[in-house]
């Protein structure tokens, strides 16, 4: 019987799964899914969870609730991958045989790689929101937060859901108004980009919504370390930020095990063949989402068109034929902006964000680079569409690839 592992049982590895069982025979192909963790968390909902728009149970199910009968699913930690003879090792000592191999294990922060971010004030007046003890023990802190200095800092480049910061500060604008205390908050951003967002058009769109909110931008902050006993961030050409209250997006890294495996770059993420998702040095590797080097966002937008690529582009392996699916790198995101209303951009690797209308052109209903309450809405309803299509493989009503159709030049 020949094999196949996939390794993350996160968004890609369980719509790989899926997609997967529905199509190989099960007397030829097995399929063994791999994850530490046996619960799936609804990553995007914890931005939600500091200002009790969810509670820390609205972002949490079993994976086991969303891999199809006859994958067999492993909770266990990854050791090491011997790429050479198709083997993964397990940390309880079990090995994996492998014909193809799906890599799907994602990126993590890393919140030691800053000095001083973990230190006496972590979690006290220090937090993240890109996980969900952070987020939940922001939303305990922020229930008696009386005010004062709150900066929001994107330590390094790149990082988990790029979008997701910016939707913090709005969303906190939000809450610190309806609290009635927003007149004794400070709101800083301040990021490693010399403006609000890697492109140009959205960058004046979502800049200008920071202006108008009073949310104060610091551009090109690196950061090299935290002062904790002072509450100051530092940079490293030496400027400082002083903070009463402090909500960083830490350094992000592949996993651990592509490390001790030699797979990755300095950063833990695979080198992968940006249009067929192969790995640049394994033919019978793939590597799905956030885990691979490619040059787009590390967003689950992507997983989710990239599976189509990796599903057509594995079937023509296995089959002999050359690997024709192409991606092109696209990426859509709604982006919350407070009060009820939202935004949306949609790109690719050489397409930047355009005005318009997704996704029938001139119909919508969402509004590209526009602030509505339908993109809100468009956002509000993603998590039904998650838990019910996504995870489980079924077919969406949207195009892998990105289509200029409804897009403003």
């Amino acid at each position: 019987m020949k094999k196949i592992v996939i390794l993350g049982a996160g968004t890609g590895g369980t719509i790989m799964a899926n997609k997967l069982r529905k199509v190989l025979d099960k007397e030829e192909w097995s399929i063994t899914i791999v994850d530490r963790d046996p619960n799936h968390y609804y990553q995007p909902g914890f931005l939600f969870i500091p200002f009790g728009i969810y509670n820390k149970y609205d972002v949490v199910k079993p994976k086991a609730s969303f891999i199809p009968s006859g994958v067999k699913f492993i909770v266990n930690s990854i050791n090491h991958v011997d790429a050479e003879k198709n083997v993964v090792s397990l940390a309880n000592g079990q090995t994996l045989e492998y014909d193809f191999l799906i890599v799907a294990t994602g990126t993590h922060i890393k919140p030691d790689e800053t000095p001083g971010l973990t230190g006496k004030e972590w979690y006290k007046s220090i937090f993240d929101f890109y996980s969900h003890q952070g987020a939940v023990a922001l939303q305990n802190f922020l229930k008696t937060w009386e005010g004062g200095n709150m900066v929001i800092n994107i330590a390094e480049i790149p990082y988990k859901c790029p979008v997701a910061p910016l939707e913090f500060a709005f969303l906190a604008d939000e809450f610190f108004v309806k609290k009635g205390i927003r007149d004794k908050v400070n709101i800083y951003f301040s990021t490693p980009l010399s403006g609000a967002f890697t492109k140009p058009k959205a960058t004046k769109m979502l800049g200008e919504l920071l202006k108008e909110k009073n949310i104060n931008i610091i551009p090109d902050f690196y950061l090299e370390r935290v002062d904790d006993e002072n509450k100051k961030l530092i940079s490293y050409d030496g400027r400082e930020i002083p903070f009463d209250l402090l909500t960083i997006i830490p350094v992000n890294m592949g996993a651990d095990w592509v490390a001790r495996s030699s797979m990755g770059d300095d950063l833990n993420y695979i080198a992968t063949d940006r249009y067929t998702l192969r790995s640049e040095k394994w033919e019978n590797i793939f590597v799905l989402g956030d885990a691979s080097n490619i040059p787009t966002s590390k967003a689950g937008s992507v997983v989710h068109f990239a599976s189509d690529i990796v599903f057509e582009n594995l079937m023509s392996a296995i089959e002999g034929r050359p690997l024709l699916a192409k991606f092109d790198g696209h990426s859509n995101c709604y982006i919350e902006t407070g009060f009820g209303k939202g935004s949306l951009i949609d790109f690719n690797y050489e397409t930047e964000p355009l005005p318009g209308t997704y996704p029938l052109p001139g119909v919508g209903p969402f509004g590209l680079l526009k602030n509505t309450r339908i993109n809100h809405y468009g956002k509000v309803m993603f998590r039904w569409i998650y838990w019910h299509l996504l995870l489980k493989g079924k077919e969406l009503p949207l195009e892998s690839q990105m289509t200029m159709a409804g897009k403003e030049l």
